[in-house]
């Protein structure tokens, strides 16, 4: 069972520190009563925001897409994330940034004055256990969809396939495309191994361009496999040689069933990729807690 935790004392709301027990917003907000929002969520380790660079660049792009205000400068956000992670004292942790969008719509209340709100918090990070269990949701994705891969705040139908999968017995929800491929989790990205090939599907499944997910693709290199994408079946998943999910704070989980089939474990590929992304993972956090210029990352 998955232990997910509660946030900490302090939260990050529109630059300032404060209790996560005040009231702060307002219900004339229009992006709190519609979903008109973006986040993401951050791995914190040893006090460094893990892939700050890709994080925000997606939340900007996406902000765009759906028409948000946005901070235009990512390190002085990022230095305000970093102030909530100090108070918080929480260097190893789960991060979860909100940008709200304020003004617009049709029911705009008084009073509003900011463009937008930014909210961050943190918490514990969840423990994952050693693998999950997917239950399958068919037509959960749609492909063509001009919003698909947002990261927006309209994240209720995701928390409701997660609660179905959890109520029978699983960890969690696969979704599939309108057209039946595999899509993602609903927090999550897929990937299969066969011998030595490892395929994630293409963002033209409607699934999420997560951070791991791309760090896998375009950073890492492990001699004698080859990564990446294309379109997966359900039965293609049941014949791999191993199936794992990914995410900022699982890093590589393996599916153990999926709709109640034994999904096989082969862990050879999945070990390797594993220990390439960990070593990724602290030489990244080492630069910056050295102050180190790091590699030009792909986003």
């Amino acid at each position: 069972m998955i232990r997910w935790g509660c946030m900490h004392r302090f939260l990050l709301h529109n630059g300032d520190i404060r209790d996560t027990a005040e009231k702060l917003v307002s219900p004339g907000q229009v992006g709190l009563l519609n979903g008109w929002g973006v986040f993401s969520t951050l791995r914190v380790k040893d006090g460094v925001l893990f892939a700050w660079e890709r994080h925000y660049a997606r939340m900007k792009k996406d902000a765009e897409r759906m028409r948000i205000p946005f901070p235009g400068d990512a390190d002085d956000f990022r230095a305000a994330l970093l102030e909530l992670v100090r108070a918080n004292h929480a260097d190893d942790s789960t991060l979860r940034v909100v940008v709200v969008r304020n003004k617009g719509g049709a029911f705009e209340g008084q009073g509003i004055d900011r463009p937008y709100d930014l909210i961050a918090f943190t918490k514990d990070l969840a423990q994952w256990g050693d693998g999950v269990r997917l239950a399958v949701k068919r037509r959960a994705r749609l492909s063509g969809s001009d919003f698909s891969g947002t990261k927006i705040l309209s994240w209720s139908m995701n928390l409701a396939w997660l609660e179905e999968a959890q109520s029978g017995g699983m960890d969690e929800m696969l979704l599939l495309d309108d057209r039946g491929y595999v899509s993602e989790c609903t927090s999550a990205n897929v990937f299969i191994v066969e011998g030595d090939r490892v395929w994630t599907p293409p963002l033209s499944c409607g699934c999420l361009p997560g951070v791991t997910r791309a760090v896998i693709l375009e950073e890492l290199r492990v001699p004698g496999t080859h990564i990446g994408e294309r379109d997966l079946t359900l039965q293609e998943l049941s014949a791999a040689d191993d199936v794992f999910i990914t995410s900022s704070t699982r890093d590589l989980l393996p599916v153990k069933e999926v709709d109640g089939m034994p999904m096989r474990q082969n862990g050879r590929v999945r070990g390797r990729l594993q220990e390439a992304f960990t070593a990724y993972v602290e030489s990244y956090v080492s630069q910056r807690r050295t102050g180190d210029s790091l590699p030009q990352q792909a986003v």
